[in-house]
Formats: structure tokens, sequence, C-alpha cells
């Protein structure tokens, strides 16, 4: 049996603040997205998108050569860096000293290969990269990797299936409980929904969200939300945290104004006044 999760309102949030974003867009944080297929060139754009809307302050994506110039033309604000479309190793020149340095890296939006995720996937942990953030498909290759090779800094956003691939079996009635398993089997914070979860066992819950996340593209938006926190240089608990309450009160916010029915795309673009709100004085 699980402990009690805190609650997460936006007195928590406000409660938690983050740090001062500085007179530059250097002092918000560097954030690194790589991901992206051609069957699925979204997730990464998604992604990137949602980073920048809370607030980080620079943004790469790396994404396969056979879409970077679609994808720079689609999300002109960030850096762009071309994955090989199939090679023995990844990362290339600049793109390798580009994730090294960046202060969070999300692994997994938009891929649709797993032995290419899984290189991918080593390939960015052995640049010695600071905080990884873990998507999709990343999270999905995740048992079959060394935990050893990957830094300690390790945010898994998982939904309900990715999360019982990680457990071993399907989620029970204690949520809080099989995830908390997970976050002490690979030493990470997970988020799965409502529900976030630090390897030490403290743990988080909230009543935002409804079945409008539920559209094509809102994890990866998710995903975004949560690294570009994380780049932003606020504890892994609670980048997850923030990002999880910062989606899901997004999509309230949507609902409450336009119904069932919204894009991922304009959960994106909620964000921004979402996270304005919360952190106004009550």
């Amino acid at each position: 049996m699980s402990s009690p999760s805190e609650a997460v309102t936006p007195a928590l949030l406000r409660e938690w603040g983050l740090p001062d974003p500085g007179d530059s867009k250097k002092a918000r944080g560097e954030i690194m997205v790589v991901g992206g297929s051609r069957s699925s060139p979204g997730g990464a754009l998604l992604a990137g998108e949602a980073a920048l809307r809370v607030g980080a302050g620079r943004l790469g994506l790396a994404v396969p050569r056979s879409i970077d110039a679609h994808v720079g033309i689609a999300l002109p604000e960030a850096g762009i860096f071309a994955l090989p479309d199939d090679a023995a190793d990844p990362l290339e020149g600049r793109l390798r000293d580009h994730v090294a340095s960046a202060d969070a890296v999300l692994v997994g939006p938009g891929f649709d290969d797993p032995d290419e995720t899984r290189a991918t996937l080593l390939a960015v942990a052995a640049t010695g990269t600071a905080c990884l953030v873990l998507d999709a498909f990343a999270i999905g290759v995740l048992p079959g990797v060394d935990r050893s090779a990957l830094p300690s800094r390790l945010i898994l956003n998982a939904n309900k299936e990715e999360a019982a691939i990680l457990l071993g079996r399907e989620l029970g009635d204690d949520v809080s409980a099989d995830l908390g398993e997970v976050a002490r089997r690979y030493d990470a914070v997970i988020s799965c929904y409502d529900v976030t979860v630090h390897p030490d066992g403290r743990s988080w819950r909230m009543d935002e969200g409804g079945p409008g996340l539920g559209t094509s593209g809102s994890g990866d938006v998710r995903a975004g939300a949560i690294a570009g926190f994380a780049a932003r240089g606020i504890p892994s608990e609670r980048a997850a945290v923030w990002g999880a309450w910062t989606h899901a009160r997004a999509g309230d916010r949507l609902t409450e104004r336009t119904g069932l029915g919204f894009l991922a795309r304009d959960l994106a673009a909620e964000l921004t006044p979402t996270l304005k709100d919360a952190l106004a004085p009550s």
C-alpha cells in the first residue's frame, strides 16, 4: 500500500515557484528534443513548441534527415539538427556537442522504430547529458537498457500502457504503489496521467485533466512541457508535476471554452496563459 499522495494545487505550485527568468534566453535553459520520423514528424514539433511555451529559453530539434527541412519551416524558433536515417552513430558533429551541453534532453516523441530508438537513446546518454526525459518509444525500449548507462537525473513521461511495460504487468488498483515500484526500479521520477512519483516514495496527485486530453499528440505536448520545466533548472519531480499539471489544466481550460475536439497544437498554445494564471497571486 502506498503512502498518501500530496495534492497538486495552484497554491502548492506557487509555493514551489519557478526560477527567475533572467534577462536573456540563455538564463531559461536549453532543451534538445530528439525524435520524429517520416510517419510521425509532428511528435517532435509539438514537444518542442510545448517546451518553449512553458518558458524554456532555447530549443534544438534533432530529427531524421528526411524531414529536417520540413520541421525547420514548421517551427522556425528551433535550431534544427539532422539525425542519420540509418547510421551506427546517431549523433554526428555539432549535434553531439549540443546534446551534451543541453540543460535537458527529451528522447522519444515521434520515433517509430525500437532499434533506432534504443541506439539513439544510448548515444544521447553517452554524451554525459545532465538530464534525460523519456517518452513514447524511448519508454518502451527502457527495460532493455542498462540503467547505469543513463544519467542519474531521469524523468519518465509514461501512459498506462508504457508504465505496464516498465512494471512487467498491468497496473493494479493502487496506481501510486505500482508507479513507485517503477520509480525505484529505474531510479527515476515517473509521471503517468494524474500521478507523479519520486523513487524515494514521495508522490503527487492532481484532479485536473479530462477526456479532451485523449487526442493525438497530447502526450508529446505533455513530455515537452515536463522537459521544458526541467531545462529551466527545477528539480526533476517538480518539473514533472509542473508539466503534468499545466498540460492537464490547459486541457480543462480548452474544454470549458470550446468543448471536446481541440487539438494537441491548441494544448501547446494554451500552456503559456495557463502558467501565467497559475503563478498569479490568489
